[in-house]
Formats: C-alpha cells, sequence, structure tokens
C-alpha cells in the first residue's frame, strides 16, 4: 500500500516521464526514415521548378500509356516516356505562367476549327465547319459516352498544351533579331582572310609511353573541371548466363517426332499402339494440324508465292506437288514438315478503291467516331446498295463518309499493291474476287465498302500446311541446367567468381556504370530486377545473385558501387589521359624548340614548311592540318610577316607566318548580313530552346526512391 501511495502522489511525474520516452521513441523512427516526416518520396516523384508530380497522377498516366502503347513495349519504356512528357509540360508550365500565356475561349475555339476543318461530322450542307454541330457533338457525347468525353476533354488540352507551346516559341524567335553590329562581325569572320606560312609539329611524333601521367595528374584535372565529370550513383557488375537451349539429343528426338507424322505411325516410343496416319494422307489438314499433331504453327488457310516461303527451303516446297510433304526443317526456331495441299493461279497485285466507316472501339478510331459496330455497319450496307446501282457516287461517299486519310484525297484509292499488303480480310476480298466486285468488309479499322478496279500477272500460288515444333530444351536438360546454375551461385560465392567461371568455361561479361533508372543489361534485354537489386542499400560489393531470365539464368555480381558526386579517376581515365598526354606532348615539344624561323623549326624537327591561303575566322581549318579554331584566332592577331610563337593546336603545336592579310570589303549596308545572322538565330530554336530550359530548371528525380519501376 504504501508503494502505491507513493505512486499516485507522483503520478503527474510518471506521466511526463513515459510522455518524453513514447516522443522519443516516435522521433528516433522519424529520424531513422527521414521520409517519414514528408511522405514525399513516396507520393511525390518529382519537383519541377517548384511544381509536383504525384506518384498516383503519374502511375494513372503511365496505365493509359500503357494500354495505348501495348504489350510490345516494357513499363519502364513506358514510365520513362511518361516522365519526359511530365517535366517538359512542368518546365513549360513554368514559362507560360511566368509570362502570362494563356489560350482563351475564342482562341480555343479557332483552333478546333482549324482542326476539325475536315472532318464530315462538322460539315453544313455548303462544306464549312459548323460550330452548331460541333457543340451539339459534345453534349452528346457529354451525355451518352462518358469514356468519349473524356478523350474529347483530353483531345481539347491537347490542342491547347500545342498552341502555347507554339505561342511561346514564336515569342522567343520573335525576340531573336540580328543587329547591324553583329552582321558586320559576320561578314567580317567570313571576309577577313590571310594567307599563311606554317610548322606542324605533331604529337604524334612523341611515343605516348614516353609521356608519363599519373592518378593524381587524372584527379588533379578532375577537380580542376568538376562540371564535366558530375556523375549521378551508379553500379559496376558482371554476370555469366546459363542459357535453356535444347541439346543434340533433345534437337533429334523433335525431328523423330515429326517424322512419325510424316511417314504414319503404327506405335509410339512407349510401344503402344496408336495409329497414325502420314501427313500426306490426311483429307482434313486443318483438324490434323492443329488436333492430331497439336503443332505449335496453327493451319494457316492462305495461299502465298514462292517469295513468302522460308528462303532456305523456298523451292524444295514450292515445287511440290499437291499432297506432298517435305520436312523436318530448321526454320526460326522450329522444327517443320510441310505439306502443299493446294495450288492455285492469283494475281500478284491489285488496284482497288473504298471507303472506310469505323466504330467505336475500332482500331484507330478517333474520338469523333460515335457509331456503334451495328449502326456502323447498317451505314455501311445502305452505302452498298445505292453504289451497286450508281457507282459514280463513289468518290462523293469517300469524302464524306470515310475515315481513311490514307486513300481520301485519292478518292479512296489503292493503286497497284502487292498480294498480303492489306489486313486478311481485305486481303482475300480483292485477291479472290474479279474486277468489279463490290461488297461490304469487316476488319479491325471497322467496314469496308470495296470495289476491285484491277487484278494482274496471276501466278502459282500454294496453301501450305505445316506441322511445327518449337525448338525447346527437354525437361532432362533444363534439370541440368538449373543445376549448374545453383553449383555455380554456390562456389562463386564462396570463391573468386572470375576463377570459378574460368573453370566452368563460362564467359564472364562486365557492365558498368548502371544507372538507378536503367532497365537493360547488355546481353539479357530487359532486366530491372537486376538493377533494382545492385542499388539495394544492404547489397554490397562482391555480393551475389541468381536471377531467372527468360530461357534461363543469370548469376550477377556487384562489382562496385559508384556515389553521386565526381567520377572515379580509374572512370575517368579514358577521357581525360588522352587530353593530359597532349598535353604533357605540347609542353615537350616547346622544351626542345629553340629556333625561332619556320625554316629552321622545320630543319630542327624534319619536317617541311607548308602553305594555307584564304583562312578566315568563320571556318577555322587549315589547308593540310584541318580545324584548328586557336591556331587560326592566333594567325589574326598577327600582323603581315610577322611569326607566332610556339602554339598548342588540336592535332599538334605550330609556329604561323602571316604572309598577307586581306579584309573584307567594306559593305555600305550589313542589314542583309544581320537577317543572316537572325536566320541562324531562329533556325536553333526548335532544336535548342528546351534543352536550355531543362537545364536551367530544378528538378528533384524521386522516382527510384519511391520504388515506382
Amino acid at each position: 500500500m504504501a508503494v502505491l501511495n507513493k505512486i499516485r502522489q507522483r503520478s503527474l511525474f510518471l506521466i511526463l516521464i513515459i510522455a518524453l520516452a513514447l516522443f522519443a521513441f516516435v522521433l528516433a523512427d522519424l529520424f531513422k526514415n527521414s521520409d517519414a516526416l514528408t511522405a514525399k518520396s513516396q507520393n511525390v516523384i518529382a519537383t519541377v521548378n517548384g511544381k509536383e508530380i504525384t506518384r498516383e497522377d503519374f502511375l494513372q498516366k503511365v496505365e493509359i500509356a500503357q494500354r495505348q502503347a501495348g504489350p510490345s513495349t516494357t513499363s519502364t519504356q513506358i514510365m520513362n516516356r511518361v516522365w519526359d512528357q511530365e517535366v517538359r509540360q512542368a518546365i513549360m508550365e513554368t514559362q507560360f505562367e511566368e509570362l502570362g500565356i494563356t489560350v482563351e475561349k475564342d482562341q480555343m475555339r479557332d483552333l478546333l476549327r482549324t482542326s476539325l476543318a475536315s472532318s464530315p461530322e462538322f460539315l453544313n450542307e455548303a462544306g464549312l465547319f459548323d460550330e452548331n454541330k460541333m457543340n451539339e457533338y459534345i453534349a452528346n457525347l457529354k451525355e451518352t459516352n462518358p469514356a468519349g468525353f473524356s478523350s474529347w476533354v483530353n483531345y481539347e488540352k491537347q490542342i491547347a498544351a500545342n498552341a502555347l507551346n507554339q505561342n511561346y516559341y514564336n515569342m522567343v524567335k520573335a525576340g531573336l533579331t540580328g543587329t547591324l553590329a553583329e552582321g558586320e562581325l559576320e561578314h567580317k569572320l567570313e571576309g577577313n582572310k590571310v594567307d599563311l606560312k606554317y610548322v606542324q609539329i605533331a604529337y604524334s611524333t612523341i611515343s605516348d609511353s614516353l609521356v608519363k601521367v599519373s592518378k593524381s595528374d587524372i584527379s588533379d584535372y578532375i577537380n580542376e573541371h568538376k562540371t564535366q565529370f558530375e556523375v549521378e550513383a551508379s553500379r559496376d557488375i558482371r554476370f555469366v548466363e546459363f542459357k535453356e537451349e535444347a541439346s543434340v539429343e533433345d534437337e533429334n528426338g523433335i525431328k523423330a517426332e515429326l517424322n512419325r507424322y510424316k511417314n504414319g505411325q503404327l506405335v509410339d516410343e512407349n510401344g503402344r499402339k496408336n495409329e497414325i496416319p502420314a501427313f500426306a494422307q490426311a483429307t482434313d489438314n486443318e483438324d490434323y494440324i492443329n488436333s492430331v499433331a497439336a503443332s505449335d504453327l496453327k493451319f494457316d488457310d492462305s495461299f502465298v508465292f514462292r517469295g513468302s516461303l522460308p528462303s532456305d527451303y523456298a523451292d524444295d516446297i514450292f515445287n511440290l506437288n499437291e499432297g506432298e510433304v517435305f520436312g523436318p526443317y530448321k526454320d526460326n526456331g522450329f522444327f517443320k514438315i510441310s505439306k502443299v495441299i493446294a495450288v492455285k493461279q492469283i494475281p500478284d497485285s491489285a488496284k482497288v478503291r473504298h471507303i472506310l466507316i469505323p466504330h467505336l472501339g475500332a482500331q484507330s478510331a478517333g474520338p469523333e467516331v460515335t457509331k456503334t459496330e451495328d449502326q456502323a455497319k447498317v451505314l455501311a450496307d445502305s452505302l452498298l446498295n445505292v453504289l451497286e446501282s450508281d457507282s459514280s457516287k463513289f468518290p462523293e461517299y469517300v469524302t464524306e463518309y470515310s475515315s481513311d486519310q490514307g486513300s481520301v484525297n485519292n478518292g479512296g484509292r489503292y493503286d497497284w499493291h502487292a498480294y498480303g499488303s492489306m489486313v486478311p480480310e481485305f486481303n482475300d476480298f480483292e485477291f479472290n474476287g474479279q474486277v468489279g466486285d463490290l461488297g461490304v468488309v469487316k476488319t479491325v479499322f471497322g467496314f469496308h465498302i470495296i470495289e476491285i478496279e484491277g487484278l494482274k500477272d496471276s501466278k502459282r500460288a500454294v496453301q501450305v500446311g505445316t506441322i511445327a515444333r518449337r525448338i525447346e530444351p527437354s525437361e532432362a536438360t533444363t534439370d541440368k541446367i538449373f543445376r549448374d546454375a545453383s553449383n555455380f551461385e554456390i562456389n562463386a560465392g564462396e570463391g573468386d567468381f572470375e576463377a570459378v567461371a574460368k573453370e566452368n568455361k563460362l564467359t564472364v561479361r562486365p557492365v558498368n556504370g548502371i544507372k538507378a533508372l536503367d532497365e537493360s543489361i547488355p546481353g539479357v534485354g530487359n532486366q530491372r530486377p537486376i538493377v533494382r537489386w545492385a542499388f539495394e542499400e544492404q547489397v554490397d560489393a562482391g555480393d551475389i545473385k541468381r536471377f531467372n531470365i527468360p530461357g534461363g539464368y543469370v548469376i550477377a555480381q556487384v562489382v562496385a558501387k559508384n556515389e553521386a558526386g565526381l567520377m572515379s579517376v580509374d572512370n575517368a581515365t579514358a577521357r581525360v589521359l588522352p587530353i593530359l598526354r597532349k598535353e604533357k606532348k605540347a609542353e615537350m615539344i616547346k622544351d626542345r624548340v629553340s629556333a625561332t624561323t619556320l625554316e629552321d623549326i622545320a630543319a630542327a624537327e624534319n619536317t617541311t614548311v607548308k602553305s594555307a591561303t584564304g583562312v578566315n575566322m568563320k571556318n577555322p581549318t587549315i589547308s593540310g592540318a584541318g580545324r584548328e579554331p586557336y591556331v587560326v584566332g592566333a594567325a589574326f592577331g598577327l600582323n603581315e610577316g610577322e611569326t607566332s610563337g610556339l602554339l598548342e593546336g588540336e592535332k599538334g603545336v605550330y609556329a604561323v607566318l602571316v604572309t598577307k592579310a586581306t579584309p573584307a570589303v567594306e559593305l555600305e549596308n550589313y542589314q542583309a548580313a544581320a537577317n543572316r545572322v537572325e536566320q541562324q538565330k531562329t533556325a536553333v530554336v526548335n532544336s535548342r530552346l528546351y534543352s536550355a530550359l531543362k537545364e536551367a530548371a530544378e528538378i528533384e528525380d524521386n522516382r527510384a526512391q519511391a520504388q515506382i519501376q
């Protein structure tokens, strides 16, 4: 009881002690993970000139871009593309806001009128853009199609952004002028000329082995030119690859299986009765290929010319009679046997005209497309009915209805084109039909009203059925490769990576300078997991890890962790060594040359005096020596008959004598030259302006910390 009374008496003191302890615990955790104070590294992936790019907004745009790009583009490529777009938008918005540039309602109306001037949905009976039709279209879209309306809003935003960019670039160009003084300077740089004699003592006259460049020399150079050698954090790794490839035994097994289909089979490889008719005897070729043989490539009923067959075996297959089989043969990662199923004459080129009626969801359908698939089909059928009785309306309907911009200006016509140029359904209609045929064909782009205008040069074509087996390693082979990779990982972890690789006759591939957001590893392609692992805090130089890659394994080792800052001496050596060698060679040449006249210098150095005429500062090139800006500039500082001292050029040390100086012709007016200067300035705006703005921008990139890739 006495203890409890003391606790009650000092309860306030105890509460304070407990509170301070909890507060200290929270603070310690926050300082341990300082990002928790703001959660900025997780929620804000970048700050550009004070504008924040949030994780949620960024990833939403990445998702949209990924859907648009399709599976052929990697997620990292999409993220980098969206990143570049977002950074550019933030940089340009900063400029727009500082200058007060906006797109007002009237300008937006004009922009839409220009952009949609040729869209048939928004034209009146006179063929002119009708704003009321556009407003009605937008209102209907908003009411009936939220997704379509969202696309329209994004379309307007894009038009506005393009207009703002164009206005900004035009303002910059308008501010770039060429003054008369600049025009006069330009004229004189081009027109002032000197003739000279010179002696060149090439740096190559001194062997590199005679020039000693120490690591401290390279380090000093790096510190004197810090801006040229600032680098991001990077990692150096090396790896070996274990490929899951089919062995000779695996390939022989695949060929043996195909031969069972080629020749027919009464018993299978296990001795059980399993009668399979020979491929040549099959009557339902599609079923035989797809079901009986379960080919890795499905049956294709199209006819092909010789040029479409595998080049190494084209003659062997093309010259078969109907029902004959060729193979097994190896082609593009498969073993195959091929049978000529049918032969016929097909035109090798066609000429057609068409009208494309798109619908919602069709490939390449723009935001202005509102028709459902059924509505598009009804319209196509109704146009076909009219054209079958009056084909003269075809050009009119092309202009009014067709969305294929590649053919509208040519009356919907595709002139002579080869078999197989169009999508399959379109191709089948035109090459299996007759001249004059008219019909509706559905493809991924919508409904086409097609008229065949010409067919020519019929040639032999064959329908080929092929049973294919992908060349893959057997289970026994993949098990062996897995064991080999696992053993290497263990042995390399216990010993020397290079030595273990050499012992196993494996090639070690070094990859240096990997950045945190890199995606590709040379030799194995897109391997973000390897990059992420190399940048994990707990991973140190020397650590080894195995990675599954498509078709095998990679065993990687981190060789070095290079922190952000100045490039290391070892990494900078390749760049700096030639520069320092040249400087040291120049000093060695200058120290040994005591003569003062060109002739004496040439005699002492076992070379000759050369001449160059018409040298100017606009293009500082010396005949016989190449581009030498410093040497040419020094020559223009000499009087006629004056000889320079020893000059350090790009390719050697020079001594120069000016034999003649010819000034540029004086002009009464330098406006023409000033105009040329202005044109030169404005010509580089499109290519250099954004780069300059980006270089000057304050960009904080938190993508790596936010772990979005």
